[in-house]
């Protein structure tokens, strides 16, 4: 007797009875947003058109009142204004550095908060978003690593975002102006608060909306997602986003990796590097990011670049050495300058890109390693964290 063949209708697309009061568009796959559409009352056969127009003037425009989206019947906008809202995070606090940089602390539903960073460069602009409020890895290096995980983000509210930083940035086109290509926000980088890949499918869907040609049409080689090495998600980032990738690496042994990231101690480093080298988008035009934050005495010897030389053999490349970026009570310092340099020496003689990253708003607790929502803290000082870690 023939097995039954396995069940794959996705039931998130079968349409079902819209929850009470407005609904939210934001964050929607277009098939998603298709079937909202049609349970409120739109014709089957119109639906996929309406989708096209309503995802053009939210993603497109930054349009938010159903009221100017003038190529859409009055009766069928008032339709839409009653069943459906287009909503953002709300920003609660903004600051920019001296360097320029812009940090937006951004309160979600629950009246929890997370932190979004954008960072001008003279080539391009680069926005760090979230994917978690908190973060359950607790690496000990990291500020955000010391704040409890209290719930994945929407993709609503991860593609919000996006959104709001371009409110900010004054960056939605405008009808009838001349096009400028010119892009305040061209690249997003998942380094922000929480680990992506263990909100998957939420960072999927907002990174597809970021992608979209009909919306705000950003290139997938434009979105960078950075991951403490959840293993099993790594192949299906490929496959499923398509984006680049990056690896908080940080350390050359599991003994030192064990403290500085604990995720290694479900998935080590050889078990890490292997999914790394099978990584379907891997190639010498799309390399593998390896990110190391640089801690004095820790992981910053000559022994450890050239373990790194070694352990990342094989694998198209580039290193980016990140100086410590320090907060209350880090247990760490920073590498010297001669150190870092002395490092990048070894792993650029050996014929891998070895940038130094410039820290970026330290002045408002902006650089990478230090956010943390001012509301979601759990405060430890430096030697509690130091115990914790063992270093």
């Amino acid at each position: 007797m023939n097995a039954k063949a396995p069940i794959t209708q996705d039931v998130l697309t079968i349409p079902r009875k819209l929850p009470e009061g407005p609904v939210n568009l934001v964050g929607m796959t277009r098939d998603a947003m298709r079937d909202a559409l049609m349970v409120a009352g739109t014709p089957e056969k119109q639906a996929k058109m309406r989708v096209g127009q309503i995802w053009q003037w939210i993603y497109h425009w930054g349009v938010r009142d159903f009221a100017d989206m003038t190529n859409l019947a009055k009766d069928y906008r008032a339709m839409l204004a009653e069943k459906f809202v287009v909503s953002l995070p709300e920003v609660v606090t903004r600051q920019v550095s001296d360097d320029g940089t812009r940090k937006y602390l951004v309160r979600i539903a629950g009246g929890h908060e997370v932190e979004v960073v954008y960072i001008p460069e003279t080539d391009r602009g680069t926005l760090c978003i979230s994917s978690q409020v908190g973060c359950t890895l607790t690496c000990s290096f990291c500020h955000t690593g010391t704040q409890k995980l209290v719930r994945n983000l929407t993709a609503g509210e991860i593609i919000g975002q996006v959104m709001l930083a371009r409110d900010d940035l004054g960056e939605w086109p405008v009808p009838g102006a001349r096009k400028d290509e010119t892009r305040l926000l061209s690249n997003i980088v998942l380094m922000g608060m929480g680990e992506p890949l263990y909100n998957f499918e939420n960072v999927r869907d907002a990174m597809k909306i970021a992608m979209d040609p009909h919306g705000i049409q950003l290139s997938r080689r434009r979105i960078t997602l950075s991951t403490s090495g959840v293993v099993p998600e790594i192949a299906r980032t490929a496959e499923e986003i398509g984006c680049q990738l990056a690896v908080s690496f940080h350390a050359t042994t599991d003994e030192v990796r064990d403290k500085l990231v604990p995720i290694n101690k479900r998935w080590p480093i050889a078990d890490l590097l292997d999914a790394l080298r099978t990584y379907p988008k891997v190639s010498n035009s799309e390399r593998i990011t390896f990110e190391y934050v640089m801690l004095d005495g820790v992981n910053d010897s000559d022994a450890d670049a050239r373990r790194l030389i070694k352990l990342i053999d094989g694998i198209p490349a580039k290193i980016n050495l990140i100086p410590f970026n320090e907060w209350p009570g880090a247990p760490y310092k920073r590498s010297s300058n001669n150190r870092i340099r002395a490092f990048a020496d070894i792993i650029y003689k050996a014929g891998y890109a070895s940038p130094i990253r410039t820290p970026r708003g330290e002045d408002i607790m902006a650089a990478c390693g230090q956010l943390k929502s001012a509301t979601e803290r759990a405060r430890k000082s430096r030697a509690e964290i130091a115990a914790e870690t063992g270093l």
